[in-house]
Formats: structure tokens, C-alpha cells, sequence
């Protein structure tokens, strides 16, 4: 087993310092701007190639997060971010979005490019498909159990990282609206407000408006520290530490931890649990025990518990770990005058040094107090690592031990200088493209998205122009609709769900269907022969990463419901693009169930309902029970554009049927036919924002 890189959050210099004081091989950090913690810290232009220079000096490499949605105004701006990465030497980029993919690659090849958790990748094909992209290495969701880790790692062309330790979203990451539309804080553009956090109560028996108080939306943070070992053995390259926005002393702990862990030595678990938790720790994902012991809350025991351990973790990074080998070499001596002291990496950097004062001739043999005194590499990054001894006419002499200890100083103070010396990536020249804006004030074609057969109308058939519904619906939709119809694919494919649709489609193939809704960069993979169109999974928000997936061989696709009309506008990648005109909105896409926290999976009749604060119903839906199902948490007004649908700026609009009943659809149907307005509550979701 090769011990993996241990990659570590840095929200601020601070925490950069403890992190690597304590032994991490990496940190991932934002640059401003662009980054999914957009209330971290953060690091300017300058002051991330401060922090490259101080950790390459160190042997410990640099990460930048680019990995938010981003928007056509912003395009010319990342361009610039990714031309500030390359210059400031950095390693890798962290991106989700195509658009950051393609600029970093455009711009400056040499720099890895890391393919973000918001990608939803967690399927061998979603590994292998990021490789064809020209990813380096797939950050992996954090619901995988290990064997499913391990049949990515077997299959993957590329590294795999995966998250051991820190906050567990309750959504799949990448598949999340629900800050941005409870909030107004998108969590996909690195402003999540955390509501998950608040109560969500799936408790029985809650009066009508009745608040709820329990938070069933709240998992506990993970760990995966004790399984450490197994990861190594399954194949994980980097293990990754969560928590740009905690506190350097939390980075020092779980780092010392996860070294301890990965050399086969124990490790103080009690710090690791008190620095932070919210009331324990959960390793229900890796162990495929998803369950209600998964949820937990931050209770001020646990805060209490973290002031306590603040001062101990404080001293893990106090002094920085000794861990970059250092090679002497020393000749001359008495006849010479004096001494050469040669301090070399094995990087290849080299500087020499001379001393000031003239040896004398030594009463005994000098070099076992030479040797102890350049082994004092305390309070340095480096460590003694040989001394090559060629001593001149009349021997190395004596000098007293402050002049030894200076030429040490000195030596390792230069070699230290130049391992900071930054090494920028070339960048390449980049014109960035103009992309056509799309018409506004024409009339969209209108398609809907039925949950199941019996949901849709068969007069409302006839008249929409695609019918869309869940390949699991396939077999019972009639055959005079299916040249029509579109089968949707799964945002997210747990256990053998991949095998099973890839399976299914190629027994779809010549069943008359008018094509596939993808909802994950996977899914490209095993769709050949089928006419594609993208759906709500890929996050599409602008131009450039629409345009690249029109080149992919997309054929239409559905906007990011968080973009605003007038980002909308921007979209026009020669496909047909395509807006929700209705629907409950699914805030959250989740493996974990909050159901769980009041029933047994074989007691649930697939769904339920979660009442937040403020006494209003969100409804819980399931695909399959057990780990291998997810649940879809909906909001509970529905989005209606019904009576302005020339002011969406795109070719098709599509009205998003959940838990409808027939005759609610046909009324629903009805009004978006007539342009009439809601005849309830209803939002505009966020499509009048400045987004």
C-alpha cells in the first residue's frame, strides 16, 4: 500500500501555517472570487503565490478551488483567475463547471486539473468520462460506501480523492438549490447559508402550521480516519479533510491524525472528536449502515468540548514538522582556511556556504561534533539526511559550536530560499470566444416531465411538444407518445443502478423512444445511439460549458434553474436551450433519508414530509428504499411563469410534474396553454435576480 497524499483545508493563512506545521502533503485553498467557500478567507493573486512559495519550500502542494457555477459576465474574470493560478506557480485547479475546464486548459495545460465533488462523479464511468475530458483526478461524492470506492479506484484512468473527514452535506454535492431558493444564497456559487441546519421535522403527528423543532436535516460530521488504512488498500490517491472555514487547530488535529493513521501508529482520537463534532461522528456511507445514527446537531457541549481541546491542538503545529531530507557536504579545513558546507535537496536544489573563521588545528576527531551540530535542524522544515565528508590537508580543524551552528543556519536558511522560488506555469495566448445572445419575447415550445405514466393527460400529450418521464416508466408509456418522449436518466446512481441503466437503454434502443435526458457527465458514456439532451443534473449556466456540451453531442438542454433571465439570455450554444415554466422545485437530492430519524425503511410508504421553522410542508419523495435509493426534498411553492413565458429567453419550456394528480396536471396544463396566471401560491423562483 502507498500512503496517499493527505489533502487538508486552508481558508486563511493561518490555518495554511497549521496544516502544513502538522504534515500535510497538500491544501486546497480559494482564490477570491471563484471558489465554493466564498466566506472563507480566501487568498488574493499575491498572496497565493506567498502561499506557493511557502509551501513548495516545504515539499507540500497547492490546490485552487475554482469550483462554482459560473455565469457569461464572469467568464473574462476566471480567465484572468486561471492566468493568476498559473502564475503563481499552484499545482492544480479544483473545477466543476466546463467552462473553468476548458480555460484551464486553454490557458495554461500544465496545470492539473481536479474534477470537483460538485461534479456528482461516483460511478466507475463518471471516473472514466472526466479522464476524456482531460481531467487528472476525480474528487469523489462523499455517499459512497468503501466498495463502491474500490470499484471506482480498480477502473479509474485517473487519481481518485475522496473526503475522510469533516461536515457532511445532506444533499449530494452539486445537486443542492436549496440555500439559493429558501435564501437567496446559492450554495453552487460558494454562498451556501447551511439551512439544512435549521429544523426540518419529520415527526408524526405535527398540528396543521405547527413549527417543527427536531433537525432531521442534519448529519453529523464524517470520519473516516479509523478506515484510513482500507482506503489506502482499496486505491484512494489523496484523502481530503473538510473545512476551510474552522479553525487552524482543527486542521492541525485531523492532519496529525490522518499521518498518525497512514504510518500504522495510534492516533488521539478523543482530540480529533472534541476539536469539533456534532455529537459524534458517522461513517454510515463507507459502511453501508444508512441510517438514523447519521444525524446529529452541534450541541454547546460539543462547543464546550472544542475550547477545551483548542489549546492542546494549538501545540501540534507550534513547530513545523521536519520532513524535507537535507544532504551535506563538507570539505576544506585548516590548510584551506577554511570550511565549505554544501546543503542539498533531492529536488535538485544546492547552495554552498563558507565559514567565517579559520580552523584551527583540532586536539580530536571534530566530526562527531560536526555531525551533531548540522543535525540540529529544529525549528526548520528540514531534516539530516547524510553528511559526505572530504576533509582537506590537516583535517576539518576545529571550530567552536556557534560557528558550526551558524554555517547550518545559513545553509539551510539559502536552501529554504531557493525552494520558494516560484516556478509559474507558461500560459498560452486566449482570445475568449463571443457567444450569441438568445432572442427574447418569442414564445418557448412547451414539453413537460410527468413522474409516471398515469400523470399525464392524454389530451395534454398531443398538444406538447416532448413528453419527458423516468426511464424506469419506459415500459409502461404508450407507443403512440414514445416519438415524443424523452427517457430521464438519474441525477446520481448508487450501487449497480449504473449497470442496470446502461442495460436497460441498450434494451430501450429501437423501442421508438425520441431520446435521453442525461443528468450526469457519466452518462455520456453508455448513451451511443441515443439523441441527447442535458437535464437539471449538469448545472449548465453559461455559454462556454453549453457550447462544450453541445460538442459532446448534448442536443438541447435545461439551464440551471438558479440562473437569472437575464444570464439565460447569454445561452444560445446552436441547440435548443430549455427553462422550468413550473414546477416544486427539488431542493435537495440525498441518499441519506430524513425519514429514518422517525421510521424504519421497511415501515416508509416511500415518502413523507419534513416541516421546517416556520411550519411549512416540504415533501419527501423516494426511488428505492435502502442505500442504494435517494430522496428528492421538493419546495413546497411551486415556480409558475405560465403568464410570462415570452420572457424566458429560451427555445422550450417545460413544466416539472411531482406529486400532481392527473386532474392537478391538467388544470396546471391548462393555464400554461392560456398564459393564464397561478391560481395559487407561487414563486419566480430567483429568475428576476441580479445573479
Amino acid at each position: 500500500m502507498s500512503r496517499p497524499e493527505i489533502l487538508a483545508p486552508a481558508g486563511n493563512r493561518e490555518m495554511l501555517g497549521a496544516a502544513v506545521f502538522s504534515g500535510a502533503d497538500a491544501v486546497y485553498l480559494g482564490l477570491t472570487g471563484f471558489n465554493a467557500r466564498r466566506t472563507a478567507g480566501n487568498f488574493t493573486p499575491d498572496e497565493l503565490r506567498e502561499a506557493v512559495a511557502f509551501c513548495h519550500a516545504r515539499g507540500v502542494k497547492v490546490h485552487v478551488t475554482l469550483n462554482t457555477l459560473v455565469y457569461d459576465r464572469e467568464l473574462s474574470g476566471l480567465a484572468d483567475a486561471v492566468r493568476a493560478v498559473a502564475a503563481a506557480g499552484a499545482d492544480a485547479v479544483i473545477a466543476d463547471d466546463l467552462a473553468t475546464a476548458q480555460l484551464v486548459k486553454s490557458i495554461a495545460p500544465t496545470l492539473h486539473l481536479h474534477g470537483s465533488t460538485q461534479m456528482s462523479v461516483h460511478t466507475p464511468e463518471g471516473a472514466k468520462e472526466l479522464a476524456a475530458l482531460g481531467y487528472d483526478r476525480v474528487i469523489l461524492a462523499r455517499e459512497l460506501s468503501l466498495e463502491e470506492i474500490r470499484a471506482v479506484c480498480e477502473a479509474s484512468p485517473i487519481e481518485v480523492e475522496v473526503f475522510v473527514h469533516g461536515a457532511l452535506c445532506m444533499s449530494v454535492s452539486g445537486q443542492c438549490m436549496m440555500s439559493a431558493f429558501l435564501g437567496g444564497r446559492s450554495g453552487n456559487r460558494g454562498a451556501c447559508a447551511g439551512p439544512c441546519r435549521l429544523p426540518f421535522d419529520a415527526s408524526a403527528g405535527l398540528k396543521p402550521g405547527q413549527p417543527g423543532r427536531a433537525c432531521h436535516l442534519s448529519l453529523k460530521d464524517m470520519d473516516y480516519i479509523p478506515h484510513l488504512r482500507e482506503l489506502m488498500d482499496a486505491g484512494v490517491a489523496s484523502v481530503k479533510i473538510e473545512g476551510r472555514l474552522r479553525t487552524p487547530e482543527y486542521a492541525a488535529a485531523v492532519v496529525t491524525a490522518c499521518r498518525a493513521v497512514c504510518a500504522g501508529q495510534p492516533y488521539d482520537e478523543k482530540l480529533v472528536r472534541d476539536i469539533f463534532s456534532r455529537s459524534g461522528f458517522t461513517d454510515g456511507y463507507l459502511t453501508n449502515r444508512n441510517d438514523g445514527k447519521m444525524f446529529g446537531v452541534r450541541t454547546e457541549a460539543d462547543a464546550a468540548a472544542t475550547r477545551a481541546a483548542t489549546p492542546k491542538a494549538r501545540e501540534l503545529f507550534r513547530r513545523e514538522l521536519q520532513r524535507v531530507p537535507v544532504h551535506y557536504e563538507l570539505s576544506g579545513g585548516v590548510e584551506d582556511g577554511g570550511v565549505k558546507l554544501t546543503a542539498r535537496d533531492d529536488d535538485g536544489h544546492r547552495v554552498s556556504v563558507y565559514s567565517a573563521d579559520e580552523p584551527q588545528p583540532a586536539q580530536k576527531d571534530p566530526l562527531p561534533g560536526i555531525e551533531r551540530a548540522l543535525g540540529k535542524t529544529g525549528g526548520t522544515p528540514f531534516v539530516m539526511d547524510g553528511l559526505a565528508a572530504a576533509p582537506g590537508e590537516g583535517g576539518f580543524g576545529f571550530l567552536p559550536g556557534a560557528a558550526w551552528n551558524e554555517l547550518r543556519r545559513e545553509a539551510l536558511d539559502k536552501l529554504l530560499e531557493k525552494r520558494s522560488e516560484v516556478t509559474p506555469h507558461a500560459v498560452q495566448a486566449f482570445e475568449m470566444p463571443t457567444y450569441p445572445a438568445h432572442t427574447v419575447g418569442q414564445l418557448p415550445a412547451l414539453a413537460a416531465r410527468f413522474a409516471n405514466a398515469a400523470q399525464c393527460p392524454a389530451e395534454a400529450a398531443e398538444k406538447l411538444q416532448y413528453l419527458i418521464f423516468p426511464i424506469t416508466e419506459a415500459e409502461s408509456i404508450p407507443e403512440a407518445w414514445r416519438g415524443k418522449t424523452l427517457l430521464e436518466l438519474p441525477r446520481v446512481m448508487f450501487g449497480r443502478l449504473e449497470q442496470k441503466t446502461a442495460a436497460r437503454l441498450d434494451a430501450l434502443q429501437d423501442a421508438g423512444f425520441a431520446g435521453a435526458v442525461v443528468n450526469n457527465p457519466a452518462q455520456l458514456r453508455y448513451t451511443d445511439g441515443w439523441t441527447l439532451y442535458g437535464g437539471l443534473g449538469l448545472n449548465v449556466t453559461n455559454p462556454m460549458s453549453a457550447a462544450r456540451y453541445a460538442s459532446l453531442g448534448v442536443q438541447g438542454m435545461l439551464l440551471q434553474p438558479e440562473t437569472a433571465l437575464t444570464a439565460m439570455q447569454a445561452v444560445a450554444p446552436g441547440v435548443p436551450t430549455a427553462a422550468l415554466c413550473y414546477g416544486h422545485l427539488p431542493l435537495m437530492l440525498t441518499r441519506a433519508c430524513p425519514l429514518r430519524n422517525v421510521r424504519d425503511c421497511g415501515k416508509c410508504p416511500g415518502g413523507g414530509t419534513l416541516r421546517d421553522r416556520k411550519g411549512r410542508d416540504f415533501t419527501v419523495t423516494c426511488s428505492a428504499p435502502g442505500g442504494a435509493g435517494v430522496r428528492t426534498v421538493f419546495n413546497p411553492v411551486p415556480l409558475y411563469m405560465g403568464e410570462r413565458l415570452r420572457e424566458l429567453p429560451v427555445d422550450v419550456a417545460i413544466a416539472a410534474f411531482t406529486t400532481e394528480t392527473p386532474a392537478r396536471v391538467s388544470q396546471i396544463l391548462d393555464l400554461l396553454f392560456n398564459a393564464q396566471p397561478f391560481d395559487s401560491e407561487f414563486t419566480r423562483g430567483l429568475y428576476y435576480t441580479n445573479n
